[in-house]
C-alpha cells in the first residue's frame, strides 16, 4: 500500500475554492458542514495528491466513499444546475411546440366543420374530427366532406356523418 502524503494547506484551499467550498457529493458547505479534501482515485488504489486527483468532500461524504473510486470527477452542483436549467428549457420548449400543435389541429378541425358549413357539434364528433384530422391532415379531410357531400343523395342527409366517417376511415386503412 503506498505510502499516505500529506496534502498541503495551500492544495487544500485550492481545492476547496475551485470547488466553491462546497461538497461535491451532496452539496453542504460552511458553516453547517465541516470540508475535507477526498481523493478521487483512493491513495490505497494508487492516487495521489495532485489537484485533479482531489475534490472537496463533507466530513460525511467522504467517510462514506472510503477508499472506493469515482470514475470521474463528481458533477459540480454548478455543472448540474445548469444541466437541470437545460432540461427545464427542453421541457419548455417541448411544451411550446405541443400546445401549438394542439392549437393548430383545433383550428384545422374547426375549417373542417366550417367547410361542411357546421358551426356547432358535438364533443363526440368534434373528438372524431380531430381524431380524422390528425391521421390524414385536413386537405384530406375536406375531401372527405366534398365526397360524403357528392354522395348525399344516394344516402339521405340523416346518414351523412356515418358515410363521412367510413370514407375517413376507408382513406386511413389505405394510407
Amino acid at each position: 500500500m503506498p505510502k499516505r502524503k500529506e496534502i498541503s494547506k495551500r492544495i487544500r484551499f485550492e481545492v476547496f475554492k475551485r470547488d466553491n467550498f462546497t461538497c461535491q457529493y451532496c452539496g453542504q458547505h460552511p458553516p453547517s458542514t465541516i470540508l475535507e479534501v477526498d481523493h478521487i482515485v483512493a491513495v490505497a488504489g494508487g492516487g495521489d495528491n495532485d489537484e485533479t486527483n482531489l475534490v472537496t468532500a463533507c466530513f460525511n461524504c467522504n467517510r462514506g466513499k472510503a477508499a472506493r473510486s469515482l470514475d470521474a470527477v463528481p458533477q459540480s452542483l454548478a455543472e448540474k444546475a445548469a444541466e437541470v436549467a437545460e432540461r427545464e428549457e427542453q421541457l419548455r420548449g417541448y411544451s411550446n411546440i405541443m400546445a401549438a400543435r394542439r392549437e393548430r389541429l383545433e383550428d384545422d378541425v374547426w375549417a373542417a366543420f366550417g367547410h361542411w358549413g357546421q358551426t356547432e357539434t358535438t364533443h363526440d364528433k368534434f373528438a372524431s374530427m380531430k381524431r380524422f384530422v390528425d391521421q390524414l391532415g385536413l386537405d384530406e379531410v375536406l375531401e372527405a366532406i366534398d365526397i360524403t357531400r357528392a354522395a348525399r343523395k344516394a344516402y339521405g342527409q340523416n346518414a351523412e356523418w356515418r358515410y363521412f366517417c367510413g370514407v375517413c376511415w376507408n382513406k386511413i386503412k389505405a394510407q
